[in-house]
């Protein structure tokens, strides 16, 4: 689409870009301000497979975290939130068994480029799901009420919203075109009966209010019911304006657009603590916005090299301290964390502190720097610990303590044989994308053949599960999967070498406050619960 421009720089290995992902286009100057007319102006800143410990940080009791939102009711969410007290890998208690609930989606085979699921993404209480997909959309989910009858039963997530959030555009100047597809969606914690959230493709940020409308008002004095305005000299009696009931309507409308800020494909948004403040980050740079303010931005990271030849990483996520409002880190290409403290300085090239694992000289091979990459970063609900993906496992890091994790998750070793088949189909580009549960003590990622993975941290277990068709019965349970990485294979395991590649779970979420999960297969949206008894 729209030539070699169109292609995201991400392929590193042995420090130089891949040509079959480098963007071929000239690399121009960062863009920060913005003119009414659309221009760009230049300007200056403003200022259990395998489980390891490792260090001697010590772990504090990690507090309950209870989203603070105006619909909230602050007793009985903490109640919640303290019954997720998890000891099973996405707990409950250690035999916590966890059930099919929903599956959104067509369940055909043949499945439109434009369905595939790209983001999901549950608000501050939970009680809304967000999912976006390449054909640009947003479908929002909202959770019914907890039925009387049925105590034991959660209520489901049914359609609430859908709404087209970007449109495909093409840039003219760089004869380029701008994909719809949904990267990134993030909710902001609702101060009043709406709600916001942020959706961005590759280009352009938009902020949404989603509101509901129950009345409509009618008796106008100078326009008729069907809308056509009335001529004044024909007004004879004043009449007052009334609410009547109708049909409840959700609408969802775009209150700002963040555009032409950045030079390349944005691949993280996240909003900070201040609630007025976020940040947006592509590539090579990271820029800090205002809520309020849509033609300027400040640019917080540059890493763009005066000559691209001598660019040897890029940016890969970024995100804001749940807490610290000055506090954020980026991960990069190469396998490092910075994180910065924008106190410090208005440009924060020079990071605070830079999180990296030491390479083990065993494991060296042509694809380390490559499997290296960080494809997700995600603070823990505390603040203080925070988990960093990788093409084969998930790392859990100290902020305390930046030589290496304190935790390391392996979530898919056995493919570590399989680096050279992976790399020829290109599977071993895929960004798969992790979360924590409600108290931090589980955390959830995506594998493989519609596999996903949990790791309790508090009792060294891990488990596989995975989201299929056969499964989709209601309340059915699912049953751990076991992986045979060779030598005689056992009745109920899978061998490596049928797993389906094609079929993966890059985007994953967890209800804040219960556990609830939502899994993204290609172009369908798995909810599990856990099983109340």
């Amino acid at each position: 689409m729209g030539g070699p421009e169109n292609t995201r720089i991400g392929k590193f290995a042995t420090g130089a870009l891949y040509s079959s992902q480098m963007k071929a286009g000239s690399y121009g100057a960062h863009v920060t301000d913005v003119t009414e007319s659309g221009d760009t102006v230049e300007s200056n800143l403003l200022p259990a497979t395998s489980f390891s410990m490792t260090g001697l940080a010590v772990e504090p009791p990690r507090p309950t975290r209870v989203s603070s939102t105006a619909t909230v009711q602050g007793l009985n969410l903490l109640q919640r939130a303290q019954s997720i007290s998890m000891a099973g890998p996405g707990g409950g208690s250690s035999d916590v068994q966890w059930c099919f609930s929903q599956v959104k989606g067509a369940m055909d085979d043949d499945v439109a480029e434009a369905d595939i699921i790209s983001t999901v993404e549950f608000n501050h209480t939970g009680e809304l799901l967000a999912t976006g997909d390449k054909g640009g959309r947003v479908v929002i989910f909202q959770q019914e009420p907890e039925s009387k009858n049925q105590p034991q039963c959660r209520g489901e997530y049914n359609v609430y919203s859908t709404f087209q959030s970007h449109e495909p555009e093409f840039d003219y100047l760089k004869s380029l075109e701008i994909e719809e597809k949904i990267n990134k969606i993030r909710w902001l914690p609702q101060k009043n009966a709406a709600q916001f959230l942020l959706s961005t493709n590759d280009k352009t940020i938009k902020l949404w209010k989603i509101s509901e409308r129950d009345k409509r008002p009618e008796g106008y004095n100078l326009k008729e019911e069907d809308g056509r305005y009335r001529d004044p000299n024909t007004v004879t009696t004043l009449r007052v304006p009334v609410l009547r009931p109708m049909d409840l309507m959700v609408e969802a409308s775009p209150r700002r657009v963040f555009a032409n800020a950045h030079t390349y494909h944005i691949n993280s948004i996240s909003v900070n603590s201040d609630h007025e403040t976020y940040l947006s980050a592509d590539d090579l740079r990271i820029n800090l916005w205002h809520l309020e303010i849509t033609d300027r931005s400040f640019n917080i990271v540059d890493i763009k090299p005066a000559n691209m030849e001598e660019l040897t990483e890029v940016i890969t996520a970024a995100e804001f301290h749940p807490d610290q409002c000055n506090t954020f880190v980026y991960s990069s290409s190469k396998g490092t964390i910075r994180l910065c403290d924008m106190r410090a300085s208005a440009l924060c090239d020079q990071h605070t502190k830079m999180f990296e694992e030491p390479e083990d000289p065993n494991n060296r091979s042509f694809f380390s720097e490559i499997i290296s990459s960080i494809s997700d970063v995600k603070f823990s609900h505390s603040g203080r610990y925070m988990m960093t993906r990788d093409y084969l496992s998930v790392k859990i890091w100290d902020l305390n303590m930046e030589t290496r994790p304190v935790e390391t998750y392996q979530v898919h070793e056995y493919l570590r044989s399989k680096l050279c088949s992976l790399y020829e189909n290109d599977c071993i580009f895929d960004k798969f994308e992790c979360c924590w549960n409600g108290n931090d003590s589980v955390v959830m990622t995506g594998s493989y053949n519609n596999f996903f993975r949990m790791f309790d941290r508090d009792y060294r277990q891990d488990v596989t599960f995975e989201a299929s068709r056969e499964n989709s019965k209601p309340r059915s349970v699912l049953k751990p999967r076991k992986i045979s990485t060779g030598g005689k294979r056992k009745k109920d395991e899978i061998s490596v070498d049928s797993l389906d590649f094609n079929k993966k779970i890059l985007h994953t979420a967890w209800h804040p406050l219960d556990n609830i999960i939502a899994v993204a297969t290609t172009n369908n949206l798995y909810i599990f619960q856990d099983k109340l008894n």
